[in-house]
């Protein structure tokens, strides 16, 4: 299997309001960028997204590490709290919000071996701040429309 290291991250303005999400994933030397947002969206649907189509962007089942500055993802991840919604039928008592996101991202990860790793946003590590302005610029593209 390829080791494939990802960054993510999402941008909102308001919650809801506009928004952004981008993921840097890299393998070897090679690095792709992939950005984009919506009108009308959360943070945690854009930090979802992220992961979500970097994922989608792997051609083979990869081990992959996705590093990303979301404790709404990361904990999901890191506490169990992923196995025990897909155990309800992806539901919890008083609602599972991006229900439908959770399902995609969880398809996905039966196909690639993924560890999660939480990082500091907005502090020194290069590759998260790249995803942060990437985001930031599809959130403020988004917001002009």
């Amino acid at each position: 299997m390829k080791d494939v290291t990802i960054y993510t991250d999402g941008a909102c303005s308001g919650n809801p309001g506009p928004g952004g999400w981008a993921a840097v994933l890299r393998y070897g030397p090679a690095e792709k960028e992939l950005s984009g947002g919506e009108t009308e969206t959360t943070n945690n649907r854009m930090e979802l997204t992220a992961v979500i189509r970097a994922l989608e962007a792997l051609k083979e089942p990869c081990a992959v590490t996705v590093y990303t500055d979301s404790q709404y993802i990361s904990r999901a991840m890191t506490e169990g709290w992923l196995k025990k919604w897909k155990a309800a039928g992806f539901t919890k008592k008083g609602g599972l919000k991006n229900a439908e996101l959770w399902r995609e991202l969880d398809a996905l990860l039966q196909k690639h071996a993924v560890t999660f790793q939480w990082v500091k946003g907005h502090a020194d590590n290069e590759l998260n701040n790249r995803c942060d302005a990437l985001a930031v610029a599809q959130r403020d593209k988004y917001a002009r429309r």
